[in-house]
Formats: structure tokens, sequence, C-alpha cells
């Protein structure tokens, strides 16, 4: 079952959309101000192991020049190592 990634480009809410199927109607909108104007993010997956893991805080955004224009990355809030 996939987890989507997407950020609202109405209020930059950054939210999940679990699949579990193919054939499954999912509602594809904001949970938080229910706009349908949104892009998908990159997921990154994280793993902590024992203790020493913490949570960043906050989504830090990273804009660079590159050949179809400008790209951003993002890094968004989660456990690291």
């Amino acid at each position: 079952m996939p987890i989507y990634e997407f950020k609202c480009l109405e209020c930059n809410e950054y939210f999940e959309i679990l699949v579990a199927r193919v054939d499954e109607d999912v509602d594809m909108a904001c949970p938080k101000c229910h706009a349908e104007n949104f892009e998908r993010v990159m997921s990154s997956t994280n793993y902590a192991m024992g203790a020493g893991g913490g949570a960043s805080s906050g989504v830090k955004a990273q804009t660079r020049q590159c050949s179809s224009g400008s790209c951003t990355t993002y890094e968004v809030p989660g456990m690291t190592r």
C-alpha cells in the first residue's frame, strides 16, 4: 500500500494519502483547507534504531537553478539518526 505525500499550494500544508487498492476512490483534497491545488513531494524514509533519535522541527526548502528553470527540494520533519 503506497503512501503518497503532497504539499497544498493554497495553505502550504503537508499531508499523506494512503492508497489501499488501485481501483479505490480516494479523496484528493487538502485535509486542512480542502483545496485541490497541490503538488506531490518526494518522500524520504527515515529509520531510527535504539536511543538517540529525534524529530527535526519545521520544513526546510532549498531552491536552485536547474535546466527546467528552478527546482525546489523540501526537507520534511521526521525521525533522524
